[in-house]
């Protein structure tokens, strides 16, 4: 359930080959809880190849948001770099599992698209965009965390070197005339209502296509983008075990500027 009883955490329907995948926790921005992830990472594992699903469309509830990352909440029981560890192999597994997804994938995405939800998007297929949208990772001015070497591969494969620095290094957020320019996003759309309406046209004109084509061109295309796994248990332990990424954590909570030393 989500944290305000709206239902459960992630809402899902089938119609007419189209599964529709919606981040149901609107109170908190669609922030995303580890049963969210799960339950994303499951629909796309289920959506098999010549099944009843042709399409996978993700987005989310309320308007404001697509998902405005993990929810800080998860945070609170991390001790080591252990930890921090474990969440990133966790979320490697979950984008994995949309990006290996067997049939495509469309995010619609209006509002906050930040962190994990940043991550989604950018496992997804397709993206089309509200003019709102607001997308990055602005863990360098709040959290303090990283991205794993994966996440960070996976984002320079659709975004380019330059510009994934530029989003982490300042910390600011790609509007959508910036994504559309940049080939991120293929269309973007005046508000929420018209996104999900094109959306879901979108989705309808891809179930009329060739499955297998589709299917290898995925496949074709992430083999591709695959190569040896960059070593990064290093920094990932080194990052999440620090005092600079419990001072994150405890300024976000405070509602204050962490106070970063480097170690």
């Amino acid at each position: 359930m989500s944290a305000t009883g709206r239902g459960p955490e992630v809402l899902y329907e089938e119609a007419q080959g189209v599964g529709i995948v919606t981040f149901n926790r609107p109170e908190v921005r669609n922030a995303l809880t580890f049963g969210v992830y799960e339950r994303l990472a499951e629909i796309c594992a289920n959506a098999t190849a010549g099944g009843p699903v042709k399409v996978l469309l993700i987005t989310g509830a309320g308007g404001k948001a697509f998902a405005a990352g993990t929810d800080i909440s998860l945070f609170r029981s991390f001790r080591s770099g252990e930890d921090g560890l474990s969440y990133e192999k966790s979320a490697e597994r979950h984008f994995t599992a949309i990006t290996n997804c067997a049939v495509p994938t469309i995010a619609a995405i209006a509002g906050a698209c930040t962190g994990g939800g940043a991550a989604i998007a950018a496992c997804c297929d397709v993206r089309i965009a509200a003019a709102d949208m607001a997308f990055g990772f602005p863990i360098a001015r709040t959290l303090g965390n990283l991205l794993s070497a994966a996440t960070l591969k996976k984002l320079t494969t659709e975004l380019g070197a330059a510009r994934v620095k530029s989003l982490l290094l300042t910390a600011r957020l790609m509007k959508s005339d910036e994504a559309l320019a940049s080939g991120f996003i293929s269309e973007v759309l005046p508000d929420h209502e018209s996104l999900l309406r094109r959306a879901r046209e979108l989705a309808a004109e891809l179930t009329l296509q060739a499955p297998l084509t589709m299917r290898a061109t995925k496949e074709l295309m992430r083999r591709n983008e695959s190569g040896a796994k960059v070593e990064d248990d290093d920094w990932v332990a080194r990052v999440y075990g620090s005092a600079d990424f419990r001072e994150g954590f405890e300024a976000f909570l405070a509602k204050r500027k962490p106070r970063w030393q480097g170690k």
